[in-house]
């Protein structure tokens, strides 16, 4: 294979190593630290970010030696991640985040002609990407235990491509590099936005509630298109206009940030403002997403300006610090800033500010990166003595294989069909997943499906499922369980909305699925709404998980109530955050039947599960007209999260 080949693929596995430990690093000192409301000294994980600076003193040591040091370690600690618990995942996905890094500017700085297909590699890396989370149903399947073989193979993959590459040879060149500071940190801007949003097409989709296998299909077919392209052509990015380049990444900003803007919620404001409902998108709100999926590839010409920046004349390495360290301490400062929208009111006094900042952490990034471009850009040579690409039929084979087998994986999954008609009654179950991990840090996406299995419910309302963000790894763990069960789903608000998440799945087709907003001034109230006919009979879901002071919670009950009034079949479901002693719990229970204490007035079942009084904040209730049979709790840790697992039988009358 053409060594051009071997570069691109070199670099595409290491760049998509560089999103996935970044990501995991990530998301485990989330699951250890901010998933508990907290920061602690696992928060100092973050200073891994720093680390690859103190490998620049060893690129002029034998270089050799050290790319191939960086490369087992790599190798080892990302081919552990998927088997390790938390704890131990953390410090892995640290020294693979150290490790890439390192390897990556190892080869950009020493092997200048390598950095000409750095853009391809990008592209590649991306449509790997979506690949693997859409054979994974949502969520990165190299990264769980079940398909972590494919990461070992890709590590391997790597390393044949550095060996066939010849490193003795080409690491023998002399240290190159111009004025550093910039371009690397546009090297950092354009990784950290591509681990935000593209590399896991899911995102987009939850941001925007648009059509998951199109998105799917135009990230793939767009990535792996540029791949093809840019080795074809190698010489187009370096023919593109500064002036061009600064209008097509004026535009992917304008779109990328119209897009968020346009599926922001703007919420209820004080206590006695009136619920926001938000229903499916509009067209017009379909149209800047659209463009910016047209748009992204900019991002492989960006990084492509980046490094030939980088090369364009001769520094020592110790010249990479400042932009290493500032593009270090960016990435967390957004990281944070992404996160902080979600949980504003928890980590007191510095999270509140960013309450409905969604798109600011998206409008830095790719409006720095538009600012570094054009820098970056303007003074930029071509480099005539670089050959065109050549004619690959094996090449634009493989890119095609890789974009139908993607395009296959993200077709919607036929759900089951149940007949509902003649029907008496349905099972209801509520499950607060806790994203998807256990009371010990741990993840528990497959306990918890085997336990879906085993009680089998018509009816899941899921709580804390708003997975797919930076903080979880853009997992979707809805996605993953509506296709393994076979159920229709509702995602709930959408991921930009700052909720923990309000998840419905149902054997059942889903209708008139609608999320209403109420009042909060500690976490955004989001109730998932929606209709299932059963039995000839319409039912109303509703989905819930407030929490708030105690006065914004009597504002949610009485929201609920009246919401349900109209309805003659109501199941509201969920993580209450309410005991049956407070009064908002007391303004639910007036109206609608609590199913635990309706079959056991003392809350205590006759096999000893004590729901009372602090017990039980997690409830089903129910329209009087419906009755609860058999209702069941399965605490923690069987319940593979913190939470106990409600359920019970709803029946009713044949009319």
């Amino acid at each position: 294979m053409r060594k051009n080949y071997l570069s691109v693929i070199a670099f595409a596995i290491l760049l998509l190593f560089v999103i996935q430990s970044m990501g995991t690093l990530v998301e485990s000192i989330y699951i250890l630290d901010l998933m508990n409301s907290r920061l602690d000294e696992k928060a100092l994980g973050v200073l891994f970010f720093f680390v690859p600076v103190l490998l620049l003193p060893f690129f002029k040591r034998n270089q050799r030696g050290l790319a191939w040091v960086l490369f087992a370690l790599l190798l080892v600690t990302r081919g552990m991640m998927p088997c390790l618990g938390t704890t131990s995942r953390l410090p892995a996905a640290g020294v693979a985040t150290v490790a890439s890094l390192g390897l990556l500017f190892l080869l950009i700085t020493a092997i200048p002609r390598w950095g000409r297909w750095a853009g391809a590699g990008l592209a590649l890396a991306v449509g790997l990407s979506a690949l693997l989370r859409t054979v994974g149903h949502g969520i990165e399947y190299s990264l769980t235990p079940e398909g972590g073989w494919a990461g070992w193979v890709l590590g391997v993959l790597l390393g044949l491509s550095l060996a066939l590459a010849d490193l003795k040879r080409d690491l023998a060149a002399q240290q190159t590099g111009g004025r550093q500071t910039l371009p690397v940190l546009g090297i950092y801007f354009v990784l950290t936005l591509v681990y935000f949003s593209v590399s896991a097409p899911a995102v987009i989709a939850r941001w925007t509630e648009g059509n998951y296998t199109l998105i799917v299909a135009a990230v793939s077919l767009f990535s792996l298109g540029w791949a093809w392209l840019l080795t074809r052509q190698p010489k187009l990015p370096d023919r593109i206009n500064p002036a061009l380049l600064a209008a097509w990444n004026l535009l992917f900003t304008a779109t990328l940030t119209l897009t968020l803007l346009a599926h922001r919620v703007t919420f209820p404001t004080t206590l006695d403002s009136p619920p926001v409902v938000v229903e499916a998108p509009t067209f017009l709100q379909m149209i800047p997403p659209a463009f910016m999926l047209v748009l992204f590839p900019v991002l492989f010409i960006d990084l492509h300006v980046f490094i030939q920046k980088m090369q364009a004349g001769t520094q020592p390495a110790r010249s990479l610090a400042p932009g290493m360290l500032l593009g270090g301490l960016v990435l967390i400062v957004l990281v944070f800033v992404n996160i902080f929208s979600n949980v504003w009111g928890y980590i007191e006094p510095v999270s509140p500010p960013f309450r409905n900042t969604f798109w600011l952490a998206y409008f830095l990034l790719s409006g720095g990166i538009t600012l570094l471009a054009w820098l970056s850009a303007r003074r930029q040579v071509a480099d005539e003595a670089e050959p065109e690409g050549t004619r690959s039929w094996a090449w634009a084979g493989l890119l095609a294989v890789l974009l139908v087998i993607t395009v296959v994986f993200a077709l919607p999954v036929k759900p089951v069909q149940e007949d509902a008609a003649g029907k008496t009654s349905l099972r209801a179950m509520t499950f607060n997943t806790q994203q998807s991990n256990d009371d010990f840090a741990e993840k528990s996406f497959e306990a918890q499906l085997a336990l879906i299995r085993q009680v089998s419910p018509d009816i899941l309302a899921m709580q804390e499922t708003d997975s797919t963000r930076i903080s979880l790894n853009n997992n979707d763990y809805v996605r993953y369980f509506a296709d393994k069960l076979g159920y229709y789903s509702y995602y709930g608000p959408k991921t930009l909305a700052g909720t923990y998440g309000t998840a419905i799945l149902s054997r059942y087709p889903l209708e008139n699925t609608r999320t209403v907003f109420i009042y909060s001034d500690k976490d955004e109230t989001g109730v998932a709404e929606a209709e299932v006919e059963v039995g000839g009979l319409h039912f109303t879901i509703f989905d819930v998980h407030p929490d708030s002071s105690d006065a914004a919670m009597l504002v949610f009950a009485q929201t609920l109530v009246f919401r349900a009034e109209d309805e003659p079949n109501v199941i509201a479901l969920g993580d209450f955050n309410l005991r049956d002693y407070e009064a908002a719990y007391q303004v639910v229970d007036t109206t609608l039947i609590n199913t635990w204490t309706s079959v056991y007035p003392s809350e205590v079942s006759p096999d000893g599960v004590d729901m009372s009084g602090e017990n039980r904040i997690d409830h089903i209730f129910l329209s009087p007209n419906l009755k609860a049979v058999n209702p069941m709790y399965i605490l923690p840790p069987e319940s593979a999260t913190d939470h106990p697992v409600h359920w019970t039988d709803v029946v009713w009358d044949i009319p």
